[in-house]
């Protein structure tokens, strides 16, 4: 079957799954796991969390149906487990230590898998599978903590889905078309139960889902010769703010495993913006990351010098935006 074919079925078959399944799910969620409004939430009405497991369950269905091979049996299995992972703290909630030890043992699985394939020495094996397992664990953490305003994660799992079908459709490459297409597609047929009006969260389900669906997606592509700042363009902007938040909170003293609300998306909903403005402010960052990202693939070397500045430049700007957007609000607020 084409590989362009395959790809636009197994989009049709997350969307499709998410698409019927939500209208279900929700009033079970509202019954069984809800999320209700504290000091460092986003949001202040009880709503139900979990509704990420449908994408979860759309991708390992379209990855069943459509697609063969043990990478694509490991992608399936990866997302399973973060997921039933998630979903079981979404409804009973697991202490964090017995969180961090099952992500562990997944990761270590899947990490095998992927950099097992490679032949390699067996001390530069173990090396490669702690290393992969470390960023798998990383990823899914951070995606889930910059899983707090509406739309937000659902929409860049969107772009980076989009962008990882496309390195599949250029390299090509089979599984990286479909997968992607599949995680875009599910995501997007999400978004209308929370983008605007949450209906429903993704919750640990989903963000745990689609956070390592990306992930393996990303080690993948570097697995596979495909340049950084491409594998990578696509979690940038996430990895930059989880990164920048973490630094920020180490020098101040803080405990650094204690729940906040300091990330910077969050600091630009304390200064006003709506969580619409900030999921589509976020996204287009993301999205031009990705543009730029792909001058990596043109074998240009001051071309992708000049892309990898613009977009660190992006970046930097998106990280200092609530300091340059407060700073005239305290003004304001100080002269009245």
């Amino acid at each position: 079957m084409p590989g362009e074919l395959t790809s636009l079925l197994a989009a049709g078959v997350c969307a499709a799954f998410v698409t019927a399944a939500e209208p279900v799910l929700i009033p079970l969620l509202r019954r069984a796991a809800i999320d209700t409004p504290n000091p460092r939430s986003s949001h202040s009405v009880p709503t139900p969390r979990g509704g990420g497991a449908a994408i979860a369950a759309g991708l390992v269905a379209a990855t069943l149906l459509l697609m063969h091979g043990t990478v694509a049996m490991t992608f399936a299995g990866a997302v399973a487990a973060f997921a039933a992972i998630g979903f079981a703290d979404d409804l009973a909630g697991l202490p964090a230590g017995g969180r961090l030890i099952m992500q562990g043992l997944a990761s270590l699985a899947i990490a095998g898998v992927l950099v097992g394939r490679l032949g390699l020495p067996p001390t530069v094996l173990a090396a490669g599978v702690v290393a992969v397992a470390i960023w798998l664990i990383g990823f899914v953490n951070a995606f889930n903590f910059m899983d707090g305003v509406n739309g937000i994660s659902a929409a860049h799992a969107l772009i980076g889905g989009l962008a990882y079908a496309c390195l599949g459709w250029l390299r090509p490459d089979a599984f990286l078309a479909t997968a992607g297409a599949a995680v875009a597609a599910g995501s997007l047929a999400f978004l209308p139960w929370n983008a605007v009006r949450a209906r429903v969260f993704l919750g640990d389900a989903g963000s745990y889902g689609l956070g390592v669906a990306l992930a393996v997606l990303a080690a993948y592509c570097v697995i596979h010769g495909i340049p950084l700042e491409a594998a990578l363009a696509p979690l940038g902007l996430y990895l930059a703010d989880t990164a920048w938040t973490l630094q920020r909170r180490i020098r101040a003293g803080e405990r650094v495993f204690e729940a906040h609300r300091t990330h910077t998306y969050q600091q630009l909903c304390d200064v006003g913006w709506s969580h619409q403005r900030v999921t589509v402010t976020t996204a287009a960052v993301t999205a031009a990351v990705c543009v730029l990202g792909a001058a990596s693939l043109t074998g240009h070397q001051a071309l992708r010098a000049g892309a990898d500045l613009v977009a660190l430049g992006l970046l930097v700007a998106y990280l200092h935006a609530p300091v340059l957007l407060g700073r005239p609000r305290e003004l304001a607020e100080a002269a009245g």
